[in-house]
């Protein structure tokens, strides 16, 4: 995918290249870019990504150069309304894990490889792959350290083992800023076709984590179930980041800029 398929595939919002054309057509190129042997990569937007980034100038550089970012939080759709930019539709982790794996299970299967988690979660990956997509073959695991920042020693095993499978995908799933900067940084090294941050996908993949009801999905108030599971992860970001979000966009809107 060259920068001009991005730049016609993406709108900005905030100063970020988001990607416009909704679910199906984002799932397409990536299968299409795996196809190609190109090396590209996946981050998620949302409003307390957005504010995180404010103070983090490593993570923002990440989510701007990610060649697909996608709009997953509802507030990113409320504020392509207010900016009137043309936004096809939200596009989640989750579903985009889902539907990607449809296509590479469509287009004859594929090699994937899990980083992130927890043992325990990532053996349950394996027995749904299993059942859910026969065709995609998982050739590694890993459960890296849990630490606020990997030593070099870290990232040479990760990378170490990831490049001794070469697979077609690579998913992380920790926690962001620092999945996000992770892939940034090591991603020329990394001998992979594709590569996404996609978060808490892992533990809503297996179960570990409740998915809001699809009627509170549609309404945006996934985060209302989510918050009431997980108050203590989650208060953050829905009482101060997306407040300061929104101020964003409205000052972005009064000003004409979007600057970020």
């Amino acid at each position: 995918m060259d920068d001009s398929f991005k730049h016609s595939h993406s709108v900005s919002i905030m100063g970020y290249p988001v990607w416009k054309s909704g679910l199906k057509n984002c799932a397409d190129a990536i299968v299409r870019s795996i196809r190609a042997s190109e090396r590209r990569w996946l981050a998620c937007l949302n409003p307390h990504s957005y504010v995180t980034a404010l103070e983090k100038p490593e993570f923002r550089k990440a989510l701007f150069n990610a060649d697909f970012l996608l709009p997953d939080g509802f507030g990113i759709v409320i504020a392509s309304k207010i900016l009137g930019v043309a936004l096809q539709e939200r596009v989640t982790g989750p579903d985009l894990f889902i539907a990607v794996c449809d296509a590479m299970q469509a287009a004859g299967g594929g090699t994937v490889f899990f980083l992130g988690s927890t043992d325990h979660v990532l053996n349950e990956i394996r027995n749904n792959m299993a059942r859910d997509w026969p065709a995609i073959n998982i050739v590694g695991t890993w459960s890296p350290p849990f630490k606020a920042r990997f030593s070099d020693d870290d990232n040479r095993e990760m990378v170490s083992r990831i490049n001794s499978v070469r697979p077609d995908m690579l998913w992380v799933g920790m926690t962001a800023p620092k999945q996000e900067e992770w892939l940034y940084k090591m991603l020329p090294s990394l001998d992979i076709r594709f590569a996404g941050a996609v978060g808490a996908v892992f533990d809503f993949y297996t179960g570990q984590v409740k998915r809001s009801h699809p009627l509170f999905r549609r309404l945006g108030l996934e985060w209302l179930p989510r918050l009431i599971q997980q108050p203590r992860r989650l208060w953050r970001r829905t009482f101060i980041s997306a407040p300061i979000f929104m101020w964003q966009v409205l000052r972005a809107k009064v000003t004409g800029s979007q600057a970020f």
